[in-house]
C-alpha cells in the first residue's frame, strides 16, 4: 500500500473515530454509560464504542446473558455418550473480537484481572484460554457496573 492511501485510510479513520466520540458525547445516557465503561482499566474508546453499539442490553441482563451475547460463554460438544470439547461461539463476533484485544490489555494493566490471569496460567491454563476468561469476566464486569450505575473502584490491597 503506497504512503497516500495509507494517509487517505488513516485520515478517515480519524474522522469516523471522532464522530462516534461526538455521537456519544451528544447523547447524556450514552455519554455517561461511556465514562462507566471507560473507568475499568483495559476499556478504550474502541471497547466501549463497541460494547455501546453492539450491546445496547448492556446493564438490563444478567452477566451470562452479557458473556452469550458477546460469543464468550462456553458452548458444549455433547452427544448422548460423548462429552466433547467446550468452546466459544456465537454471539457477536465482532464485539468478540474487540473484547478479545481488551483482555489481552487488561490483563496486564488491571490489577484485579492481572490477579486473575496471573492465577489461571500458574494453574497451568493454555494462554487463549486465561485471554478468553479475563474477556468473559470483563463484559459481566461492565454489565454489573452499568447496570449500577457506578465507575470502577479498584479493590484495596
Amino acid at each position: 500500500m503506497d504512503d497516500q492511501r495509507r494517509t487517505l485510510l488513516d485520515r478517515q479513520i480519524a474522522d469516523l473515530e471522532a464522530r462516534i466520540e461526538q455521537t456519544i458525547a451528544a447523547d447524556d445516557e450514552l455519554a455517561a454509560t461511556a465514562g462507566i465503561l471507560r473507568s475499568v482499566p483495559g476499556v478504550g474508546p474502541v471497547a466501549s464504542s463497541m460494547l455501546i453499539a453492539e450491546m445496547p442490553e448492556l446493564g438490563q441482563i444478567t452477566g451470562e446473558q452479557a458473556a452469550a451475547l458477546a460469543g464468550l460463554a462456553p458452548i458444549a460438544h455433547d452427544s448422548r455418550a460423548m462429552r466433547g470439547k467446550r468452546a466459544i461461539g456465537g454471539g457477536r463476533r465482532l464485539l468478540r473480537h474487540v473484547i478479545f484485544q481488551a483482555a489481552l490489555v487488561a490483563s496486564h494493566h488491571n490489577q484485579v484481572l492481572k490477579t486473575f490471569a496471573d492465577r489461571l496460567r500458574a494453574a497451568g491454563k493454555p494462554h487463549k484460554v486465561v485471554i478468553v476468561a479475563v474477556a468473559r469476566k470483563l463484559v459481566t464486569i461492565a454489565n454489573a457496573l452499568v447496570k449500577s450505575g457506578q465507575k470502577w473502584t479498584p479493590h484495596p490491597e
